[in-house]
Formats: C-alpha cells, sequence, structure tokens
C-alpha cells in the first residue's frame, strides 16, 4: 500500500481576515459590474473603484489613510461619456491611473496626494485608436509608460502614454471578443485568451504568435489565462459539463497540461491573482463568497491547494494589493479588496510567525517602483527583468511624481513663410494664408493662457487645502 505522502511548505498555514467595521470603506455606491476587467484597483497609496454616475462613466480614488464612511459628495474622476470598463495603475508611478470606457478612449489620469475640492474632469492624455468599446487594460511590467488596450473591435494596441502615440497594434490575431490579457514577467510576451476557446502565447514587437493550444478547458464560458514565474501558463474555464476548472500549461508543449483540476459546479468565472514572490495564486469568482488560494511549484502534483478563506456576503469585485504595499511586521503575504453594493472591505492574509524579526523567506526582494526601460528601448527590442527592492525596513511610496506627455500638436507647427507680394486675385491663398498665421497664433496664446489659469487654481487648492489642514 502507498503511503500518502504530505507536502511541507511555509505557506501551509495561510489565514485570511477580513477588516474591521472601521478599517473599511463605507456608502459607496459600487457599479454594477460584470467582471470582465478590473472594477477595483489598488497601489500604496490609493484605492480606486469604479462607481454609478449619470451621464457618463467614472470612478472614485480613496486615500488608503482614510477609511470609514465616504461623503457622497466625495469628487469623483469624471470625462468619459459611457460607462468605465477598466482601470489600472500604473507600476511605476502611483499618482497615475489609466481607465478605459464604452465610449472606445483611453485616457490617463494624475491624482494628487491632496483630497482635490472638486471632480476631476481633465486627463494627462486621451488615447484614440479603437472603434469599439475598450474593455481591458495593463501596464507594461518593466517598461516606462508603455499601456496595453484591448477593445470589442478584437484590436490590441500598445501606447507610449508619454507621447501619445501608438507603438504597436495587433489588428488580426484575434477572431472574436478577448477575455483576457497578460504579460510575463518582463514584458517580452503576451498570454490571451479569446471567446474563439484559444489560449494564445504572442510577441507583441514581432507580431507573431508564439504558441497557441485551441480548448485549454473545454468549456464555452470566458477563459482566463496567466504567467507564472517558471514561465507556464495558469488557466481557469470550465469543462464540457460547466464545471470550473484550472490548468497549468507549459508554453513549450500544449499537448498535455502539466495539471488539470476540476473544482466545482458555478456559473461564476475563476479570477486568478497571482503573487510571483511565493507563487501563490488565489481564485475569486463572481458571485463567490470564498477565496482560494493554491500554490504552484515543480513537484506533482504541481498545483497544491492551501486553503480557503470564507464569508457571508459574496464578491462583487476584487482589488489586489502589490507586494510593496503590505505590512511585512504583521507577515501578511496577500491584501484583497472586496466589493459589496455599498462598501469595500480589505481582506488580510498572513503567514503565523512568532518572531518579529523580518521574515526574509515571505519576502524576498520584490519589484519596485522604478522602470527598467523607456518605451523606446523596449519597443527597439530590448528586454529587462524588474527592478527589485528589499522589503526589510517597509516600503515608502515615493513623493507626488507628475507624468509628463510631450505629445506633438499640430497647433504648434508654424507654417513657413515667404515673401509678400502685391494683393491680386491671383494671391488669394497668400492672403488666406496669413489670416490662418494670425488664428494658430492665437489659439496658441489662449491655450497658454488656460495653461497659466490652471495652474493658478491648483495653487490656491493647494493653499487651501494647507489651510483646512492646519484648523483640524
Amino acid at each position: 500500500m502507498s503511503r500518502r505522502v504530505v507536502r511541507q511548505s511555509k505557506f501551509r498555514h495561510v489565514f485570511g481576515q477580513a477588516a474591521k467595521a472601521d478599517q473599511a470603506y463605507e456608502d459607496i455606491r459600487v457599479s454594477k459590474v460584470t467582471w470582465d476587467s478590473s472594477f477595483c484597483a489598488v497601489n500604496p497609496k490609493f484605492l480606486a473603484i469604479i462607481v454609478e454616475a449619470g451621464g457618463g462613466g467614472a470612478f472614485i480614488v480613496l486615500p488608503l489613510a482614510k477609511t470609514g464612511r465616504v461623503d457622497k459628495n466625495f469628487p469623483l474622476v469624471t470625462g468619459h461619456t459611457a460607462p468605465v470598463l477598466d482601470i489600472d495603475w500604473c507600476p511605476h508611478n502611483d499618482n497615475v491611473i489609466a481607465s478605459a470606457s464604452d465610449d472606445t478612449t483611453v485616457m490617463v489620469w494624475q491624482i494628487p496626494d491632496y483630497t482635490p475640492m472638486r471632480n476631476i474632469t481633465e486627463p494627462i492624455i486621451t488615447l484614440e485608436g479603437h472603434s469599439k468599446r475598450v474593455g481591458i487594460l495593463s501596464w507594461h511590467p518593466t517598461a516606462r509608460n508603455v499601456l496595453l488596450s484591448a477593445g470589442g473591435d478584437n484590436v490590441i494596441i500598445m501606447w507610449n502614454v508619454g507621447t501619445g502615440e501608438v507603438l504597436l497594434s495587433l489588428d488580426d490575431m484575434h477572431p472574436d471578443v478577448i477575455h483576457s490579457v497578460c504579460w510575463n514577467s518582463n514584458g517580452s510576451l503576451l498570454a490571451t485568451t479569446c471567446k474563439d476557446k484559444t489560449l494564445r502565447i504572442i510577441d507583441p514587437r514581432k507580431g507573431q504568435v508564439v504558441a497557441e493550444r485551441f480548448a485549454a478547458h473545454e468549456g464555452m464560458r470566458p477563459m482566463r489565462a496567466i504567467f507564472t514565474r517558471q514561465g507556464h501558463i495558469f488557466t481557469t474555464g470550465f469543462t464540457r459539463m460547466s464545471q470550473r476548472e484550472l490548468g497549468l500549461w507549459d508554453p513549450n508543449n500544449f499537448e498535455e497540461p502539466v495539471a488539470l483540476q476540476e473544482m466545482d459546479t458555478s456559473n461564476g468565472v475563476l479570477l486568478p491573482f497571482y503573487d510571483p514572490d511565493s507563487s501563490i495564486v488565489y481564485l475569486c469568482g463572481k458571485g463567490d463568497s470564498s477565496i482560494r488560494y493554491f500554490e504552484i511549484t515543480e513537484e506533482p502534483p504541481f498545483v497544491h491547494y492551501l486553503n480557503t478563506f470564507s464569508s457571508k456576503e459574496p464578491q462583487r469585485g476584487m482589488g489586489f494589493m502589490p507586494k510593496r504595499g503590505l505590512d511585512v511586521s504583521k507577515c501578511e503575504i496577500a491584501r484583497f479588496y472586496k466589493l459589496h453594493e455599498r462598501k469595500c472591505e480589505p481582506i488580510i492574509m498572513t503567514v503565523p510567525r512568532k518572531s518579529d524579526l523580518f521574515q526574509d523567506d515571505l519576502y524576498p526582494d520584490t519589484p519596485g517602483p522604478e522602470p527598467a526601460l523607456e518605451a523606446d528601448e523596449w519597443l527597439a527590442g530590448q528586454d529587462a527583468e524588474p527592478v527589485l527592492i528589499s522589503l526589510r525596513d517597509g516600503y515608502v511610496p515615493p513623493k507626488h511624481r507628475e507624468l509628463r506627455v510631450t505629445k506633438r500638436n499640430i497647433l504648434d507647427v508654424r507654417l513657413p513663410s515667404g515673401p509678400r507680394r502685391s494683393q491680386s486675385a491671383s494671391d488669394a491663398p497668400l492672403s488666406q494664408q496669413h489670416t490662418l498665421e494670425t488664428l494658430l497664433e492665437e489659439i496658441k496664446a489662449l491655450r497658454e493662457q488656460v495653461q497659466a489659469q490652471e495652474q493658478r487654481i491648483t495653487a490656491l487648492e493647494n493653499m487651501l487645502c494647507e489651510l483646512v489642514d492646519g484648523t483640524d
């Protein structure tokens, strides 16, 4: 008789705990979400949630330091003319967030460290290139200002946010709706899933499908895919009998899965959240009231079940904190932000340890906020792993860093001026040219005046915030 081997792991005892009532964010009118994308995004400074808004799309940005009841007049980030479908914080600037909308545009916003007095309505830049709704956003993990968007037009576009230009466009690789897109650790490859039931590995700079697998999960419902630290692909999907299923695949050999496990019977799509430092994947389903987590290893059965966090209320959405935003003094290895209908509460995953010293095995060096490449370097073919930082002394978010956009504007290009001749009927085009030059000069002057007024308003808001803080 074979003896069952119990695998020993430092993560075999991981416990989840919901935050106390005073640590949650109350009275937030969460948008009616479909879980096609991220409706809650968090970084070490801010929590962003897509909310209901009349007449357009909006999301709310809350400082993590302030919890409790949220005022109904709290300023929103508004600007889209249709519902916001996805939001994603920039990994290299904690004050920059991108939003995608049903209005076919992508907007990039600069969020101030102070709480603004009114709604933020002017994005840093608006990216227009999709012909249908944009439902997926993902920043490049190592290159500065590179943002990926995927739309209902089945097109994936990579943007240089610093210039507003399209770097790459993948137009004819997906014949149907794209369900998910994920970068690998250095941003050299993409893993995508599509309504045509095909899992694809894409080299975006070559514009080629490196590998693909049809029906990684045989069910018709949406599939999700992410890269693991070892370069494998972790997927969630459905069987032909509508049972939820997870799989682990080797891109170099897509014929057979490394691991394939059936989960349960439910209609909720499983969304994987992956921590490469611990190689733990957390599975959250739409409408579920639990979070299940597994450790991915190089030992059979390769995907090891660890534990389940359960609560009474189903989740409407979920946000996942980057590793640098965790409290290392409490052995916290993951933190989620669970959306309810009218609130958002943190859920903390911890590994209990008796010692109060820094736990090196739980916190290896992790990706920090500094990019490893510029957008042009990545486009030219360079690859680089993320710049790592130590969490031994905790992470202190850097001060506000402004995102500068150097978008080329046709209004700044003056027409060439030639020698003047006497006015006649045949000289009408020269007269029109002179009038156009005058208009361009006036428009440029007006633009400079508007920018000066915006700077003055921002300075006054800062002064007002300092006065209010001083009277508390």
